[in-house]
């Protein structure tokens, strides 16, 4: 016979007993759907942000060139990369800066990671 068709044994508080350790069997698995839900509600599982670095954008014009530059990370261990603006302005030509963003993706606290700096001038 089935086990749902089995009839329990014992009185009420036995049963009564026998849901509290029901109950503390399924704690552990609540507790980890609360923290994945916290997890992705947070950005701790995905992060892809962009912007702007300057603080004065009221009168900023681009410019004619764009350059790029970008730094990634691995398993926190393992970092490589120049996000600066000497290696962006570098890779687009550009002499004089205008302005500039960073876009930063992020994958799982950081699992990988990669910054990137992106100028505009002339």
């Amino acid at each position: 016979m089935a086990w749902f068709l089995k009839q329990k044994s014992g009185n009420r508080t036995n049963n009564l007993r026998d849901e509290g350790k029901n109950m503390r069997n399924i704690r552990p698995f609540m507790a980890i759907l609360i923290v994945v839900g916290l997890m992705l509600l947070s950005g701790c599982a995905y992060v892809d942000v962009k912007s702007p670095l300057d603080v004065d954008l009221d009168r900023t014009t681009l410019g004619e060139k764009k350059g790029v530059a970008e730094a990634r990370s691995v398993l926190w261990l393992f970092a490589w990369g120049d996000a600066s603006y000497a290696a962006a302005a570098a890779d687009g030509g550009i002499t004089t800066l205008r302005h500039a963003d960073q876009e930063v993706f992020n994958v799982l606290f950081g699992l990988y990671t990669r910054w990137r700096v992106v100028v505009y001038g002339d």
